[in-house]
This record gives structure tokens, C-alpha cells and sequence, in this order.
């Protein structure tokens, strides 16, 4: 017997056919690099992904997750190859080199074709006019104080000037146990603990390491930073491998007792707990110079987010990038995270955050956030300079005031 196959069935066939191919061209995978997941409670990153790829139909996100190190260097390879991802996580520091090698894609165009409000997001980083970055979350850099090792030393009275610091940073540190007051992550690779770790010191007493939008690093603020520093390494209280080390072997060292205390970001407060839940801390703001009452300034960093130029898939990314900065996606994911929002109508939860985020709430409404790296041109040289004279200084190489005259002459000519 033939089967003899009807038009109609060929019909059927082919625009089921046509409607499975045309499904699968629509379907977009956009590659997210960022460093945020592995700070963040397990799952919740790919949870907000699945939400917003449930909204968005043919959507979907790879999220490609490392340390911030790590991060940055994937980065970093991916803008000069002309492989960076359609959606990048950024720090601020980072965004004046991308530029220069026309890495990241003018996001006011994609604003205004699709109406966004400019005036809901805390901040828009901007090079030569080009909005760049959003900052999605921002975290404030408080001192972590190991209050079990405080309290061993007999450190009764939490530090709130410099004088004091370094006495509870003596106290806390014994060298037989492995143990020390202070952690200063000075690797080259990562250079971050300049800013992080050292002009923090500078920005809690109000000062500048700037001056009429120039460096001014022989000034006293930055030379009596270095003079400080170098006092706390004098006295033996700084963990040993300062040339070498890293952000992410800080927080391991606090996390497994070594140090009494660090300047960190609030960011890592869900790290710790994972990593150490006995571990008893709390935070501090960065102690200041003797006999100041002003305002203290709070190193912060942001998670900061942009597309890609060469992205195939902008007008997608730009949805993702919409959806993590609307009120209540970005209120949710500062909640999780710890910290302030980048829609300046995100309400996080603060009750349900850890308790260290409250602390931090109320430091951070007595002073003001201060990063003087933020949209410096080739940000991380010039901290990689500043952190080549610390390095010998505190090698007993040269004095606070030669270190500082060093520096100045190298970022001079960066201006």
C-alpha cells in the first residue's frame, strides 16, 4: 500500500519546522564576568538571574564567577583580545583604561531609546561623556575587629584614633602564635590595598591625597599616612608577606585568627560568616588623626556593571543591566549583599541583613563615602606606583617623605 503524504500535512510539518528554528534564533545567552557570586549567599546571583530570565523570554545568563582578583584580570585580557563579556561587573578603577581601549559600550544611547529614568540611579560613571558604569551596590570599608582576640589582648576600648590603633594592634599581635594586629595587603598584582588599606586612612580624617584636581602627595595627609604605617610595621603588629599578598589572603588570615584586625569591605561580611561562623567580630570606622570631630569619610567601593562595545547582543544586555538597577531587583540584591543600593529608590531589609550591616548603616550616616581613585585616567598605575615607594619604604629603603616625593613624580606624569 502507498501513503500517499497530503499537502496539508506538509503544511503542518513545515511551519512547525519554521517555528522551532525561528524559537531557537531567538534564544540569547549573555556571559556575565563578575566577582559578585562567590560574595554573595550561595544560589542567590543564579536566582535573580532565573527571575529575570523568566521575565525576559529567549533570555538566558551564564554567569561567569571568580575572586575579584581573578576578575579583573579576565577582564582585562578580555578588553585587549576583543573578548570581554556582553555584561561586565566593574570597579570604578577600572573604567578609564577600559575606555581608552574602547571596551565598553556608551550606554546613554540605550537610555534613551528606552526611557530610562536617569534620576533613580545613585551615580552614572562617565568618561568623556560616555556613561559607562552603574554602580549596582556600593560597600563602605570599615575596620573588622576580631572582638575574641581584642578582648585576649585586653583591648577593652575599640579603637577611634590613630594613637589608639596602634596601641591595640601591639597588644593583639604575638609573633610566636602567628598571630598580629594588622593585616596590609600590598600585592603588585592587585594593587587595590593602596586605596583599600592605606589613602583610607587619609579620607577618615577628612583629608585629601588630592589638591585643585591634582595629586599632592608630599602634602601632610599622605606623608603622615605613610609615617603611621610605617610606625605600625616598626612595631612588628603588621602580618609578615605585606609585598605579596593579596585582598583574598587578608580576609583569610582574619578569618582564621591571624590578624586582630583588617580594613575591609562590607561585601565580605557573608564570606566570613561562611567561612568562620564562631568567628565574633565587628566594625569600626577607620580611626583618625588625634583631635579630630569632623565629618570621617568612608572608603567605599562599588560593584559597578556595563556592556561590552563589541557585544553582539546589546540590546539584551541592556535589559539585564535595566533589571538589576530597578527598585526592587536592586533593593533585594543589596539586602543580600550587605550593602547600599544603586537606585536611589531601593528600600534593602535591613533587619534581615547580618547585624554588622547595621553597624555599618549607622557609620555610614555620620560620615560620607570618599574614594579619590574613582575616575582617575589609569587609576591602578598610579596605585601600583604609590605601592612600589610604600613597598620600600616600609623595607626601610627610603623615609615617609621620599616615598611620597617618589610617588608624586610618577603620577605627575600620568597627569
Amino acid at each position: 500500500m502507498t501513503f500517499r503524504i497530503k499537502p496539508a500535512m506538509l503544511k503542518i510539518a513545515a511551519a512547525a519546522w519554521l517555528l522551532g528554528a525561528t524559537g531557537a534564533m531567538a534564544d540569547t545567552t549573555l556571559e556575565f564576568t563578575q566577582w559578585w557570586e562567590p560574595e554573595l549567599p550561595a544560589g542567590s546571583l543564579r536566582k535573580i538571574m532565573d527571575d529575570f530570565e523568566a521575565a525576559n523570554p529567549g533570555i538566558k545568563v551564564t554567569l561567569v564567577s571568580g575572586p575579584y582578583a581573578t576578575t579583573r584580570d579576565q577582564i582585562s585580557v578580555g578588553a585587549a583580545t576583543g573578548t570581554l563579556s556582553d555584561v561586565v561587573g566593574l570597579d570604578g578603577a577600572w573604567v578609564n583604561n577600559l575606555n581608552a581601549q574602547n571596551a565598553l559600550a556608551d550606554m546613554n544611547p540605550m537610555m534613551d531609546a528606552s526611557g530610562f529614568d536617569k534620576t533613580q540611579v545613585a551615580d552614572i560613571i562617565k568618561v568623556d561623556g560616555k556613561a559607562l558604569m552603574f554602580p549596582v551596590a556600593s560597600f563602605v570599608y570599615p575596620v573588622f575587629v576580631n572582638l575574641d582576640l581584642a578582648a585576649q589582648a585586653g583591648v577593652t576600648k575599640l579603637p577611634s584614633t590613630r594613637a589608639e590603633f596602634l596601641e591595640a594592634a601591639k597588644k593583639m599581635t604575638h609573633a610566636d602564635k602567628n598571630q598580629y594586629g594588622w593585616v596590609l595587603p600590598l600585592s603588585l598584582q592587585t594593587p587595590s590595598g593602596v586605596q583599600n588599606d592605606m589613602m583610607s586612612w587619609v579620607w577618615a580624617s577628612g583629608q585629601s591625597m588630592m589638591a585643585d584636581g591634582k595629586p599632592a602627595l608630599e602634602g601632610k595627609p599622605v606623608v603622615d599616612m605613610l609615617t603611621f604605617v610605617k610606625s605600625l610595621n616598626d612595631a612588628g603588629t603588621i602580618s609578615p608577606g605585606i609585598a605579596t599578598k593579596t585582598e583574598q589572603e587578608k580576609v583569610e588570615e582574619f578569618v582564621n585568627d591571624r590578624v586582630g584586625m583588617m580594613i575591609d569591605s562590607l561585601a565580605h561580611v557573608n564570606l566570613i560568616r561562611k567561612r568562620n561562623p564562631k568567628l565574633n567580630f565587628d566594625v569600626i570606622p577607620v580611626p583618625v588623626v588625634e583631635n579630630y570631630s569632623g565629618k570621617r569619610g568612608l572608603p567605599y567601593a562599588s560593584w559597578g556593571i556595563g556592556i561590552s562595545a563589541g557585544s553582539k547582543h546589546q540590546e539584551e544586555a541592556w535589559k539585564l543591566v535595566q533589571y538589576l538597577m530597578s527598585e526592587k531587583v536592586n533593593a533585594k540584591l543589596v539586602s543580600l549583599a550587605n550593602a547600599f543600593p544603586g537606585n536611589v529608590n531601593a528600600k534593602p531589609d535591613f533587619v534581615t541583613s547580618d547585624k554588622a550591616f547595621g553597624k555599618a548603616f549607622e557609620i555610614f550616616k555620620t560620615g560620607y563615602l570618599a574614594n579619590e581613585f574613582t575616575g582617575l585616567p589609569v587609576a591602578e598605575d598610579l596605585m601600583t606606583q604609590f605601592d612600589v615607594q610604600a613597598q620600600k619604604m616600609l623595607a626601610g629603603e627610603q623615609s615617609p617623605e621620599q616615598a611620597a616625593g617618589n610617588a608624586q613624580k610618577g603620577w605627575m606624569a600620568k597627569f
